[in-house]
């Protein structure tokens, strides 16, 4: 059982930074591939970035490729998404996830555990 907690959500002008965490419970986090998702009201989850479960491999969706880092501490138990010159249309409710199975996933349905959601707006 794996319990996630996100944080670092607010609001910011377009072009700025933020950094999302996500803190994880359990002994077993390092064994995880983590994923971020984002959702909009009236859209389906959306994949966002994925990291292996010793970081040694990640994955982004075009959109956020170049501007967005996926980082993980495994001592710490924590999941990182750095987000730079950010963009109105990255505006929505980003949520961690964790995978137990063999393979980078980029769909919400390969995930077995999430975390509550935090919000990122970005004003013009």
């Amino acid at each position: 059982q794996v319990q996630l907690v996100e944080s670092g959500g607010g609001l910011v002008q377009a072009g700025g930074s933020l950094r999302l965490s996500c803190a994880a419970s359990g002994r077993t986090f390092s064994t995880y591939d983590m994923g971020w998702f984002r959702q909009t009201p009236g859209k389906e989850r959306e994949f966002v970035a994925v990291i292996n479960w010793n970081g040694g491999r990640t994955s982004y969706s075009d959109s956020v490729k170049g501007r967005f880092t996926i980082s993980r501490d495994n001592a710490k138990n924590l999941v990182y998404l750095q987000m730079n010159s950010l963009k109105p249309e990255d505006t929505a409710v980003y949520y961690c996830a964790a995978d137990g199975r063999f393979g980078l996933k980029m769909h919400p349905g390969g995930y077995d555990y999430w975390g509550q959601g935090t919000q990122v707006t970005v004003s013009t």
